[in-house]
């Protein structure tokens, strides 16, 4: 019989990548959305006629526990959040209800309903904010610089408690800026790798942005997803960073994107304040050795050749589809 997953935050860039991986591996998968009218499957319109999508709501426990009841995964993964890290500046209330208290109504709706369901939290670099070593792995102490981060820590730990309280099988993935084509247009990812394509096609000139000089660990979201999955097939519930335990700044990122497309990032990129944080977290590197070890994971795609994947995408969308805006998304933008 199928093993049966479902997924929080389907629609989402990792959930898209993810429902993939797993139907990929013979899952049943059940993909949980809001009740909205602004829904958005463009992620996964592909595979969205085999997925049974559900509707739920993590600031709904008894949503919550009418899913696990009438469906009764084997895995569970919880992939939504509020996780637009500026955005939690100006709903920091909001980001606390979903990112953090929804942790806590999944976590006990599992415990309720069925003990035995392996439960997957997407925990984020951005709890370590303000760091405190170089690299980050899994025993450095947490120091978040924004609500977002403030609320990862809460679901972190919370995983970390019923874990410890309730003997359920619950793991949480630390997981670095990890990128791709899906990713939302208010990421600085890709609001770098869109412009440049739209340049580069003469729909625009300029790009605005904020700290250049910020530096992240970023990755390819297909690899992290398979992460994810190791980590629930482990013996024991742990902790695992993921990461490609390389660097690079918001500058290099342009760099790339835009010569890549035969143009010059200094020609185009303008620095605005408005984009500036109120508090900045400037250096996020991570060590995934960890898991490596337990489960043999490494990153498969290199920085070039993310950058590269998602300037290809972008100007797909854009030569299909001149007045594109690319999908809607939730984390880093400047």
């Amino acid at each position: 019989m199928a093993r049966r997953a479902l997924i929080t935050g389907i629609t989402g860039q990792d959930g898209s990548y993810l429902a993939e991986l797993l139907l990929s591996k013979g899952y049943e998968v059940i993909g949980m959305v809001r009740r909205s009218s602004i829904v958005n499957y463009e992620r996964i319109a592909h595979i969205q006629d085999r997925i049974r999508i559900v509707t739920g709501d993590l600031l709904d426990q008894v949503s919550m526990i009418e899913i696990l009841r009438t469906y009764r995964p084997d895995e569970v993964y919880n992939l939504a959040a509020q996780s637009f890290v500026q955005t939690s500046f100006s709903q920091p209330v909001l980001t606390g209800e979903t990112t953090a208290l929804g942790v806590t109504r999944i976590l006990d709706a599992i415990r309720l309903v069925d003990g035995d369901t392996r439960f997957y939290q997407a925990s984020s670099s951005e709890m370590f904010g303000k760091v405190r070593e170089v690299p980050q792995n899994e025993k450095t102490p947490f120091h978040p610089r924004s609500p977002y981060g403030v609320a990862k820590v809460y679901g972190h730990w919370l995983t970390v408690n019923y874990r410890e309280s309730y003997g359920l099988h619950a793991t949480s993935g630390i997981l670095f800026n990890h990128e791709s084509p899906r990713r939302g247009m208010e990421f600085v990812t890709r609001k770098i790798t869109h412009a440049a394509a739209r340049i580069k096609l003469g729909l625009a000139n300029e790009l605005r942005l904020g700290n250049l000089d910020s530096q992240r660990d970023w990755g390819y979201a297909a690899d992290y997803v398979e992460a994810m999955w190791q980590m629930l097939q482990q013996d024991e519930p742990d902790d695992y960073v993921i990461c490609t335990g390389k660097t690079h700044s918001v500058r290099t990122l342009c760099e790339l994107a835009f010569e890549y497309v035969g143009l010059d990032y200094r020609n185009h990129v303008v620095t605005d304040e408005r984009f500036m944080r109120p508090a900045e977290v400037d250096l996020l590197v991570g060590d995934s050795s960890k898991a490596s070890a337990a489960f043999g994971w490494r990153p498969r795609t290199s920085f070039a050749e993310l950058v590269r994947l998602m300037v290809d995408g972008d100007l797909a969308l854009l030569q299909s589809s001149p007045g594109a805006g690319g999908g809607a998304g939730s984390k880093t933008g400047r």
